[in-house]
């Protein structure tokens, strides 16, 4: 058994590490390596982390809480004791954790790493480049990316049953035509930021060839989004992320992006090299074998067992590893 690599433990420096420390008070905080044992065989019964000490974050949201738990008790049926720091607030809030040292891995997109964290304008196109770009770019931080997963949480655009049925879409290459044709009945709900940024509908319209006129744009906080164009009072059609569980609570069709506009967003793990190096194998093996089985349709339905049943994420996240094969 390899020696743990040691968790630093040093303040954040400035503005930055206040915010940081005080998002850390807020989180569960949870430590221990007292998690479900791996049955027989199971990923994790093969995978030998014992004695290795490890610090787990997340963002807020639903999908980060859920991608969180699947990563804390993964580490613990291999033996690791994990420090549970999920659920910290925002992108910057996280990243400065692991950079810092506070914590030493979690679950990050390869869109917000390119663009968000690294600063880069454009996205760089298909998933397995956009995760080398990323990937290489944030070795330089001592940040290693690895087990990129299928499901991609990128925008999107979604249309309710009625649209559907009324419209015959199922692309956005339709609903350009639709827009065109018919811009009342192309109506669409978005949060504020997507209407503006050039990654959003500014760079759809360019994209697709049309122009929705600024009366057929309903701008809505982010939460409300989904209720709307599932009562389809203000809108028919709606800025979504594709992975979202709400999707399926609010039965909406998302369309295919056929002509390959937005960026991916794929999940990966993100680790800091130091951690990472020293079990680097065990990391593979275990974090491969969950990323295999999270697909959109599969990450959906974990997101909608929270948001729409109510359950919480630590029971969704431990029967989806049962359930994988992992635990």
């Amino acid at each position: 058994m390899t020696a743990p690599a040691p968790v630093r433990r040093r303040a954040l420096a400035l503005a930055a590490s206040a915010a940081t420390a005080l998002a850390l008070s807020a989180c569960g905080g949870d430590s221990g390596g007292g998690g479900g044992e791996a049955s027989e065989d199971s990923v994790a019964a093969g995978v030998d982390l014992e004695g290795v000490s490890i610090a787990v974050g997340s963002k807020e949201f639903t999908e980060q809480l859920v991608l969180g738990q699947i990563a804390v008790q993964a580490l613990q049926a291999a033996g690791a004791d994990v420090e549970d720091r999920t659920n910290l607030t925002g992108t910057s809030t996280v990243r400065s954790a692991l950079t810092g040292g506070d914590i030493d891995a979690y679950y990050e997109y390869t869109g917000t790493g390119w663009i968000t964290i690294l600063g880069n304008d454009a996205p760089v196109a298909g998933s397995d480049e956009q995760f080398q770009a990323v990937k290489e770019a944030d070795a330089a931080n001592g940040i290693t990316w690895f087990a990129q997963a299928e499901a991609n949480n990128t925008f999107a655009i979604a249309a309710n049953q009625e649209a559907v049925d009324a419209t015959g879409v199922a692309t956005l290459s339709d609903y350009a035509r639709v827009a065109q044709e018919d811009p009342a009945a192309a109506t669409l709900c978005s949060s504020p930021e997507f209407i503006t940024r050039d990654d959003g509908l500014p760079g759809v319209e360019r994209a697709y060839g049309f122009d929705l006129p600024a009366d057929r744009v309903v701008q809505l906080e982010p939460s409300l989004v989904y209720q709307q164009v599932g009562q389809g009072e203000q809108c028919d059609f709606a800025v979504v992320f594709a992975t979202d569980g709400q999707v399926a609570g609010q039965d909406l069709t998302v369309l295919e992006d056929d002509e390959g506009f937005f960026p991916p967003y794929n999940i990966a793990m993100t680790m800091r090299e130091e951690a990472y190096q020293a079990h680097a194998d065990a990391y593979e093996e275990l974090f491969g074998a969950v990323s295999e089985q999270l697909t959109d349709e599969r990450l959906t339905e974990l997101n909608a067992r929270v948001d729409v049943e109510g359950e919480a994420p630590e029971d969704v996240a431990e029967e989806f590893l049962t359930d994988a094969g992992i635990v």
